[in-house]
């Protein structure tokens, strides 16, 4: 038999693909007539003029979700009143009818809605969508698909138990192009892959400080707004989107935007399970703000034979293109590092490098990546109509297992211990990889003011986790577990369903 070559592999499995794009918008087989379409019922709307949001997730999704043949919104949710009537005005402008409701347990109620887009704080995703499974109802769920490692089981549980579609929104799952370029990376042909990197150099501004409680804005429900959080005064001066960077209620960085590059890294790696071990080295610099979560952090996930790193940094002081730093000529997406070469990229395309650093191929954005969302909810559609969870590209258990790999370097981080630059060299040293991402970092940080030398990272121990009974053992265990796992104020409760 023949041997196919490098070259003939990347003609076969890479250009002849790119003609292919991504997936169509199309409705799944036995699709009914439009006026049968799914109807959606979108839970959290989002600021879109909040300080340092993106423009408020659910009002993204709106637009996204009018693209998708066969879904039609039905219905809006959210607890500040501004909001909801900010997105119901288009609807009334076009003379479409559309329900409003600051409750979510009303579209639970209402028997109309065939399924709901959860677009809430990262704290009300697990109990949003364990109701919605209860209520019959199907769900997309936005990242990180849980708050903690214990939620995102019983979200998992609450699929299976009531049989019900459940997608996450990391769409970048259903790029094409990246499936493509994975199978190649997995055939061998560059040789066996020896990491993953995720790179997420995003620079963010502090959020400030308060000396006393900020005034909860009169349109919010704040009871309704914590949930299933601690319902404490409001210590911040945004009650919108600051919330990713405190514990209670966010993930940080790694947990909002890091999650969608390591999913990726994770898909690349064939990585099945939750990461058997982590370690955190980072802290929050520079901003000298109330945030608690990190704002430049480096977690290595031990898969093996391939591990991951995430590098997340936000600070920016020095001025220049490159102030964030470049990982490979890189300073976004990811890079699968292999024995004879690696790629790197992201769903907008990359590049096949050889092991000195000689492009082998170029992968150009095929023009999937500017249809990926309205792709991704398509694809959610189609599995809703079809009744076959197997269908969606990202189904809950992915969503789970990605969001573990952030959640396990957090609480190494929140067990961790400010150590000198000397210390984190010493206890990493064994791994060569994880030692030149804290020397990349520290110099990025030097050139950005912060002197890791006056102002310690926080090194954080080896987490080890069971992936089959997804508890920490060993080490570190006990308080790991208490981390991964909080308690609820009635009626916000997550019920136990694994």
């Amino acid at each position: 038999m023949q041997r196919t070559t490098r070259r003939k592999f990347l003609e076969k499995s890479l250009v002849a693909g790119f003609a292919l794009g991504s997936p169509r918008i199309v409705l799944g087989a036995g699709a009914s007539p439009a006026d049968e379409s799914v109807r959606l019922a979108v839970i959290g709307l989002g600021g879109t003029t909040t300080v340092g949001g993106v423009g408020g997730r659910g009002h993204q999704l709106i637009a996204r979700l009018r693209e998708v043949s066969g879904a039609k919104i039905a219905a809006l949710c959210d607890v500040d009143q501004s909001h909801l009537d900010r997105e119901a005005q288009p609807f009334k402008d076009r003379g479409e009818t559309v329900a409003a409701y600051r409750d979510l347990r009303r579209v639970f109620d209402d028997k109309s809605i065939d399924a709901v887009v959860v677009a809430l704080p990262n704290h009300w995703h697990a109990l949003a969508t364990v109701w919605a499974c209860q209520a019959g109802k199907d769900v997309y769920v936005e990242k990180p698909f849980s708050y903690n490692c214990w939620e995102g089981r019983q979200m998992v549980a609450a699929a299976r138990k009531f049989g019900r579609i459940v997608q996450v929104g990391t769409q970048n799952r259903s790029s094409a192009l990246l499936r493509r370029t994975f199978e190649y990376l997995r055939s061998g042909d560059l040789g066996p892959i020896r990491y993953a990197h995720c790179l997420v150099y995003r620079a963010r501004d502090g959020i400030g400080k308060v000396s006393s409680a900020t005034p909860v804005p009169p349109e919010v429900d704040y009871d309704l707004w914590c949930g299933p959080a601690p319902k404490a005064p409001l210590m911040r001066n945004q009650l919108h989107y600051e919330w990713h960077w405190f514990w209670e209620t966010g993930n940080g960085e790694i947990g909002n935007n890091g999650v969608h590059v390591m999913d990726l890294c994770r898909w690349a790696l064939a990585q099945n399970q939750a990461p058997p071990r982590a370690i955190s080295i980072g802290g929050r610099f520079g901003f000298n703000d109330c945030g608690e979560t990190a704002n430049t952090q480096i977690a290595l996930l031990d898969y093996q034979p391939a591990p991951l790193i995430c590098e997340v940094r936000n600070v920016r002081v020095a001025k220049g293109a490159d102030a964030m730093g470049k990982f490979r000529g890189r300073s976004g997406g990811l890079i699968i590092d292999c024995a004879g070469g690696y790629f790197a990229g992201s769903s907008s395309g990359g590049t096949l490098f050889d092991r000195q650093g000689k492009q082998i191929k170029d992968i150009p954005d095929d023009g999937g990546s500017k249809r990926l969302e309205a792709s991704h909810l398509s694809n959610f559609i189609a599995a809703v109509r079809s009744r076959k969870s197997s269908e969606l590209v990202a189904e809950a258990v992915e969503g789970h297992l990605s969001a573990a790999c952030c959640h396990l370097p957090n609480i190494s981080h929140r067990l961790g211990q400010q150590s000198s630059p000397e210390a984190i060299r010493a206890s990493i040293r064994s791994k060569p990889e994880l030692l030149d991402a804290f020397e990349r970092c520290r110099e990025y940080l030097r050139e950005n003011g912060v002197d890791l030398g006056a102002t310690p990272a926080v090194l954080g121990p080896w987490v080890t986790f069971d992936p089959k009974e997804e508890r920490f053992v060993g080490d570190f265990a006990g308080q790991a577990n208490k981390l991964a796992q909080r308690d609820y104020g009635p009626p916000f409760v997550v019920p136990k369903i694994a």
